[in-house]
């Protein structure tokens, strides 16, 4: 089962500095039918303005990762970690007991990003952030896990909770596949180009809450970056 959500028609807000659109329930967008999709609770696609950002706020008892699409984000945080996270490139908060942060654009263009939420296997525990460069070169043509709590990611960065996020860059044409299981959840979004999914068209920034497909087939109809999260 592949169930389009066109970008289009995904709640949203504008805050000026701020132009989000949430594909699950978020803010003061709520839907009850769309509160998440398994642990996956929040993918937000933001647009932050230059020079402005989130102020410092309070998580708990969640895994934040951050999918840079264009500019760069700097995080600061409670337990003194600071990081420019670039364009292609990933960071994860895991909020555990609890931390506060602040995320901001300091740079001289708009910054995009995928803000996604998935809740934990366990709560509690000590909170920690980290950011990894992904060179997209190293996932072209495939799909590439990014942040992990699946045993053998050794290479991801690690989140507290069974799921993976992975990236792929494919060129026109090209198509790769990635082996989910009927057993689990997956959120597909293009953050740029077409793709074609299991035979479902999506345009960049549509997403796909997938369930009971063994096998994801992804074709690219434009030259395209995608992004994947699954989840138990």
């Amino acid at each position: 089962m592949i169930d389009k959500r066109p970008f289009a028609r995904l709640g949203g807000a504008d805050h000026g500095w701020l132009k989000a659109r949430h594909h699950f329930s978020f803010a003061s967008y709520h839907d009850p039918d769309n509160m998440g999709w398994g642990p996956i609770r929040v993918w937000n696609d933001d647009e932050i303005a230059p020079n402005s950002g989130f102020p410092p706020h309070p998580h708990a008892d969640m895994e934040i990762v951050t999918y840079v699409r264009k500019g760069a984000i700097t995080h600061q945080d409670s337990l003194g970690n600071q990081g420019r996270t670039e364009a292609g490139d990933v960071q994860v908060m895991s909020a555990g007991s609890g931390i506060r942060h602040a995320e901001y654009n300091l740079e001289p263009e708009t910054t995009t990003l995928f803000q996604i939420w998935i809740e934990p296997s366990t709560t509690g525990g000590k909170p920690s952030w980290g950011a990894k460069p992904f060179p997209k070169g190293d996932r072209a043509g495939r799909f590439v896990t990014l942040a992990s709590g699946i045993a053998g990611d050794d290479d991801a960065l690690p989140i507290r909770t069974d799921a993976r996020v992975a990236g792929a860059t494919l060129k026109a044409g090209e198509t790769t596949e990635y082996v989910l299981g009927k057993a689990r959840h997956a959120y597909l979004v293009p953050a740029t180009g077409a793709v074609e999914v299991n035979g479902v068209r999506l345009d960049a920034r549509d997403g796909a809450a997938v369930r009971d497909e063994e096998v994801l087939r992804v074709r690219a109809l434009e030259d395209a970056e995608v992004v994947l999260v699954d989840a138990a």
